[in-house]
């Protein structure tokens, strides 16, 4: 049986999900957390393995489909401005 050492942190947070009532104990709390984790990692190697080079080879076939890193990035800057003024 594995033992593992958390900060006080964790140890609330745990707590916290066990009152919930969501979990019946401890174990339960950190197989779920597991179980995300896993799920994460497994959609960043589908993501670097699968889509970056997919979308890599559609921009090789139609290079006019893709945008200079200038425009994207003064794209992004006239987005956060504008969220920026919507929140005033």
């Amino acid at each position: 049986m594995a033992s593992f050492a958390l900060n006080d942190h964790y140890e609330r947070f745990i707590r916290k999900q066990l009152e919930s009532g969501r979990y019946n104990n401890a174990s339960e709390v950190v197989r779920a957390g597991l179980r995300l984790l896993e799920d994460q990692e497994e959609a960043r190697e589908r993501w670097l393995n699968h889509e970056i080079p997919s979308r890599y080879a559609d921009l090789k076939r139609y290079p006019s489909a893709s945008v200079t890193l200038d425009d994207a990035f003064a794209r992004l800057e006239a987005e956060h401005r504008a969220e920026l003024a919507k929140a005033k």
